[in-house]
């Protein structure tokens, strides 16, 4: 199944898009494998490019840098420099290593590139994330319009929408005794608010506020990219950034967090989540714009197709395990899209009380 949005960024994407390239290692392929799909420049020093790119004006101005990692690590001065300046901030910047230093990769992280690649890589994988790096910065503004025509492709059920109302108003009511001690537990455990709040993607690409009890420290955030080499999911072939994150013995969690994430209990907020229509029993997690935005291809997008959940496929059949690749979770994702019902969902909730009483691994 083709997702509408998703052809259409591919459609409309590429021919048009102007690139700067710095760099002479990969010059030739690049050129081979791109120059029918972009306008690109080229020059074979950072200094040219620099030059190149002050002469323009804000017509001409590239929509991507993509720039080589040198030796000297130049590169990384000049992407600061970049963002120093208004006129440049709106840039795509992507950078191509022919090293596998994770401390580079960290570096271009912190710098809050767009994307960071090591070579080898498919370039028709880097080709699909520039066309949809350059569509997402042009249409982020009418997400809103976006999320509602999607929206046209998944209606909730009433069936389904009647028992998330029954079930989440029934658990809320018998739960509250223990979701008032966690309030304590939390309020008095860390400093920090109770309730943690992110933005999440769901159905038909639309955000919401994702609500759990907070179980990490408060500058979990911040150490996310500091992290980022032990993502469970990146990938070990250098292609680009995992679309899901996962890090094993997390050392954002706290010790009170950890007992929430084994038992579940920092999930139970999601309920009113449920009650708000944000989300349903069952379906596929809600994801961070940050993995989100890394699922829009054709083969992947289908997963915002269907409902968001509480619980779902990925929950009873791979919570925990260590060798779930990013793929069969995917997967999973699509097929609950395209095969979900009242019967399914019975069963993945009657499979879920084991799987949380099962300790995760990861």
């Amino acid at each position: 199944m083709t997702h509408p949005i998703a052809t259409e960024w591919n459609e409309n994407a590429g021919s048009h898009t102007k690139i700067a390239y710095a760099g002479l290692q990969l010059k030739d392929l690049v050129a081979a494998e791109l120059n029918d799909f972009f306008q690109i420049s080229y020059s074979d020093s950072l200094t040219k490019l620099e030059e190149h790119l002050g002469n323009q004006s804000i017509l001409t101005l590239p929509e991507i840098i993509l720039l080589e990692v040198d030796e000297n690590e130049e590169c990384f001065s000049l992407v600061e420099r970049l963002k120093k300046n208004f006129l440049f901030n709106g840039l795509i910047i992507v950078l191509i290593s022919l090293s596998n230093d994770k401390a580079l990769k960290l570096k271009a992280m912190q710098l809050k590139v767009h994307d960071f690649y090591i070579y080898p890589f498919s370039m028709s994988d880097l080709r699909e994330r520039l066309n949809f790096l350059v569509k997402f910065k042009l249409i982020k503004p009418k997400l809103i319009e976006i999320s509602k025509e999607v929206d046209t492709t998944y209606k909730m059920p009433m069936g389904k929408r009647f028992m998330d109302l029954f079930i989440s108003g029934c658990m809320i009511l018998v739960l509250s005794p223990i979701m008032l001690l966690v309030v304590i537990a939390i309020k008095f455990g860390s400093k920090g608010p109770i309730i943690y709040k992110s933005k999440r993607v769901g159905t038909g690409y639309k955000t919401f506020d994702f609500y759990k009890f907070r179980s990490m420290r408060t500058d979990a955030d911040k150490l996310l990219v500091e992290l980022s080499t032990q993502n469970q999911y990146a990938n070990e072939d250098g292609g680009t950034k995992a679309a899901f994150v996962k890090i094993k013995d997390d050392p954002r969690v706290t010790k009170l967090g950890k007992f929430l994430r084994n038992s579940s209990l920092d999930e139970l907020p999601q309920l009113f989540n449920i009650l708000l229509g944000d989300m349903s029993l069952v379906g596929n997690r809600p994801l961070p714009v940050y993995e989100a935005e890394m699922l829009t291809s054709n083969e992947w997008s289908m997963r915002f197709l269907g409902p968001a959940g509480l619980t779902g496929l990925w929950q009873i059949t791979k919570r925990g395990k260590l060798d779930m690749s990013e793929r069969e979770r995917k997967k999973l994702d699509n097929f609950y899209a395209q095969n979900y019902s009242f019967w399914l969902d019975l069963k993945i909730l009657i499979r879920t009380v084991p799987a949380l009483l099962q300790k995760e691994k990861v």
